[in-house]
């Protein structure tokens, strides 16, 4: 889940207690891709699927619309010279009309997952940041850097990445959800351009007939 799932801004986890606790500050610094490691959770992958689930019917309306515009479209390419003129303002007035109710249901569809996103992730990403600080606490971390924005670090070693290892005890400590399988966050109707590649659990891209 572009989507959209939210977008947390930089990750700093100061270790305040941890520093009165004992007599050197600690100075060590982490990573992590707050995004990716919350719907790589078995929770994050079963809200991905229940999602598709959810809006898929939808998506496979907005699918069949633009599929139908297409054809009238190309109906009316090839018999403009044939066709009478009242036949002609007819279809393309068809056309105009099924584009802008495409268009309002892209939109709706576009918020409604959004939304929907956002729910989920504010939960998921709260008990990830619980788990992240234990975590941090327990390592003798003074900062955890959230790379989910790239021009957040320009540059780390991947050896103080530590999101692989705040996933698994983000799953041992929420085992209710069981090892679904990962499934595909909702996405726009056949037709559209293809989105730039962004990281796991952004908001989807733009469904058919919404502008960018």
């Amino acid at each position: 889940m572009k989507k959209s799932f939210v977008v947390f801004p930089a990750l700093v986890l100061g270790m305040a207690a941890l520093a009165n606790a004992q007599t050197q500050v600690p100075t060590k610094v982490a990573i992590i891709h707050i995004q990716q490691a919350i719907v790589s959770t078995k929770d994050g992958q079963k809200a991905q699927q229940d999602l598709g689930a959810k809006f898929g019917p939808k998506r496979s309306e907005l699918e069949k619309k633009k599929s139908q515009i297409d054809a009238m479209t190309e109906q009316l390419r090839k018999g403009s010279a044939t066709m009478s003129d009242d036949a002609k303002n007819k279809m393309a007035k068809d056309i105009d009309t099924l584009n802008k109710e495409m268009t309002r249901g892209g939109e709706d569809y576009d918020a409604e997952v959004q939304q929907e996103e956002g729910k989920v992730m504010n939960v998921l990403g709260q008990q990830m940041l619980d788990v992240v600080g234990k975590y941090a606490a327990q390592n003798g971390f003074a900062m955890v850097l959230d790379i989910s924005n790239q021009q957040t670090v320009l540059w780390a070693d991947p050896s103080v990445n530590i999101t692989a290892e705040c996933i698994k005890l983000y799953d041992q400590a929420h085992p209710g959800a069981g090892a679904a399988p990962p499934a595909a966050a909702p996405k726009p109707a056949a037709g559209t351009a293809p989105a730039t590649a962004k990281p796991a659990g952004t908001p989807p891209p733009v469904p058919p007939g919404k502008k960018q």
